[in-house]
């Protein structure tokens, strides 16, 4: 006699009732040899429910021993008690137990993807069974398209695919009329014909009576085995020896089929999937446009300060800035500027005085700033020509009454003229000024950018207006290749060593560079800050979503287990679709920045809002990360449920 298949001695099953305990088991002992067909008979509570748990590998018992093909299933961890699954069992429901979003075909291959088995040959398996069974033109219908009949013959087919050696049939007529249920029994006829273990639970002793065995169960234990005259199988049939799915191919057909399902279930679910991206989209679209837009504001801050000099320093009079003093100090002299000119890092130096005076023309007046400079003034302050041309080094050396006025005045005293000015003559208190140039618009730096400016030779204007040698400033542009802080260390080092006392003060405009870039910085961390809480806001609208997920898939997730589904691909299912759902939430969300990005563009001239693929990357990796960490509890949660539980919701 061949060793049992099936093997339970002094198995005990109890389960917590509130204060007392229920015995559905009580001492069971059964012995079932390869392929033998067997019906549990008895009444509601005569435990054949908990019998077939046990058996099929969706419980375990209290006490005592379970052996299939010899092997102690209390020694098995959950992930080899999934292989017992897929490997040995073949379940038919009673409720059938298809998934609603799956065809017919997918159903029954469903056990096949997690056996590692390749797509091309299940879909091969899967199609032949279902033609053998009568259902294949339906195998790209939902179970929903199917008849009750149909959807029982799936499932049977479902129960074949890894060519399981024990089928174990949960009153497989139950749900079926008279017609539809006769060919189910006729079916499983034919495969304990073929060699295979038939084990059946039924109401109905008609169905019973088709089996080779029947046993009857009250109160957990048995009261009756008995055998009938029906025909034994031939064979026991030897099982497929598929791949365990362990290797590279395995996992990546099972990844494949996670994503497939997260797709599936997101599609069936369109405005919940939305609503969950939604928290993720506004997030990553948050931050990418903070993030470009401080960019973008940096960028143009530093250009507006380029606007005022590039990589200038000023040298004033005084102690510091703020010295009531500073006016009656006049030791700042052209020889300084000379011997500042004469240093290797200095790109352009320039002499400053100013006054202010009446500017008139015709019968127009006004108040200006007169400014005195030198020729190089244009170029270390960056200001740029709008018409005309700048006074040269002759038209210092000779004092001459040259004017280069700001846009400012030439839109006060000359925006109807076509020539803006050039050529001109303008009164300047007392001192008649020849228009040689127009500077074009540009930022004045602190205070009001609306004040009148017309530039002289600094010699004219000392001459003309001041009668004083003494300069009000020095301007500096430094070589681009020198540092502006070292740069000024060497002049604070020349003019103390000139005028052996420090009684000057320098303006670097890198400090203000630095200060307000610090500050651009900060503000868009701040906001960044904000927009980063909107993500975690989202990413636990994912939790919240995957959470409520579970709940209601708790019976699929039952099906998948016993079908043979490791907890590792239960687990890799629910977390593939939280991050599906972060990542296309942040892709969106990307376009949705750059879309942004593009409209402030073109509404702001002059302002350039640009993404870096690293920005994008970080942004898509961001909202791909919320989606493994907020998704991981509900997916653990998924991968950890009972499947004896899952199975028995609705």
């Amino acid at each position: 006699m061949t060793n049992p298949i099936i093997d339970l001695q002094n198995v005990r099953r109890e389960f917590a009732a509130g204060d007392t305990t229920v015995v559905a088991l009580d001492d069971f002992s059964l012995s079932i040899q390869p392929g033998e067909m067997v019906a549990i008979i008895g009444q509601s509570g005569s435990g054949k429910s908990t019998l077939l748990n046990i058996l099929g590998c969706l419980d375990r018992p209290t006490s005592g021993a379970y052996r299939v093909a010899g092997r102690n299933v209390s020694e098995l961890d959950a992930d080899a008690l999934a292989a017992l699954r897929r490997e040995h069992f073949g379940f038919i429901f009673q409720r059938y137990n298809l998934l609603g979003d799956l065809t017919a075909a997918a159903n029954v291959e469903m056990p096949a993807v997690y056996a590692g088995i390749n797509a091309r040959e299940r879909r091969m398996r899967a199609n032949a069974l279902l033609e053998r069974l009568g259902v294949g033109p339906r195998g790209g219908h939902r179970p929903n398209q199917l008849s009750g009949g149909q959807q029982q013959r799936v499932s049977i087919a479902r129960a074949l695919i890894n060519g399981a050696e024990v089928i174990l049939a949960d009153e497989p007529t139950g749900a079926l009329d008279r017609r539809s249920g006769e060919e189910v029994l006729k079916i499983l006829r034919e495969l304990h014909r073929e060699g295979r273990t038939i084990i059946i639970v039924t109401h109905d002793a008609d169905v019973a009576a088709q089996a080779e065995r029947i046993i009857e169960l009250r109160d957990g234990r048995i009261v009756a085995d008995r055998r009938t005259e029906t025909a034994g199988a031939s064979e026991p049939v030897a099982r497929t020896a598929w791949d365990s799915g362990a290797g590279w191919t395995g996992a990546l057909g099972r990844l494949r089929e996670a994503s497939r399902m997260a797709l599936v279930a997101m599609a069936a679910h369109r405005l919940r999937a939305f609503l969950t991206m939604l928290g993720i989209i506004i997030g990553i679209a948050a931050v990418s446009s903070v993030v470009a837009l401080g960019n973008a504001s940096q960028r143009k801050v530093l250009s507006d300060i380029s606007s005022l000099g590039t990589n200038t320093i000023e040298v004033f009079p005084g102690k510091d800035f703020g010295d009531a003093r500073a006016g009656k100090i006049k030791t700042l002299v052209l020889d300084d500027a000379r011997a500042l000119d004469r240093q290797g890092f200095i790109a352009g130096v320039t002499p400053t005085v100013s006054t202010s005076t009446t500017v008139r023309y015709r019968g127009n007046e006004s108040n200006v700033l007169v400014n005195g400079v030198g020729e190089s003034y244009f170029l270390v302050k960056g200001a740029k020509l709008a018409k005309g041309r700048l006074f040269d080094a002759d038209a210092v050396r000779n004092i001459e009454r040259q004017a280069v006025i700001d846009d400012n005045t030439r839109k006060t005293f000359f925006a109807d003229d076509q020539t803006s000015g050039i050529g001109r003559v303008i009164w300047l208190g007392k001192v008649p000024c020849r228009i040689v140039g127009v500077i074009a618009q540009q930022q004045g730096g602190f205070g009001s950018n609306q004040n009148l400016a017309v530039y002289l030779p600094y010699t004219t204007v000392q001459a003309q207006f001041t009668g004083d040698r003494a300069l009000r400033s020095i301007l500096l542009r430094i070589s681009d290749e020198i540092s502006t802080n070292l740069a000024q260390d060497a002049v604070t080092t020349l003019l103390t060593q000139r005028h052996n006392t420090r009684d000057f003060v320098i303006l670097n405009t890198d400090d203000i560079r630095r200060t307000i870039t610090s500050t651009t910085q900060t503000l868009a961390f701040l906001v960044a800050a904000i927009a980063v809480i909107s993500l975690v806001v989202g990413g636990i609208g994912v939790m919240n979503i995957m959470l409520v997920s579970v709940s209601e898939r708790i019976s699929e997730i039952g099906v998948r287990m016993a079908v043979g589904a490791r907890r590792s691909d239960i687990l890799q299912q629910f977390l593939v679709e939280a991050t599906l759902i972060s990542s296309i939430g942040g892709i969106a969300g990307i376009l949705i920045a750059v879309l942004l990005g593009v409209a402030i563009n073109v509404a702001v001239p002059g302002f350039q809002v640009s993404y870096s693929a690293f920005s994008i990357g970080a942004a898509f990796l961001t909202s791909t990360g919320i989606g493994i960490a907020f998704g991981f509890f509900p997916a653990r949660r998924a991968a950890f449920l009972d499947p004896v539980v899952a199975l028995s919701r609705d």
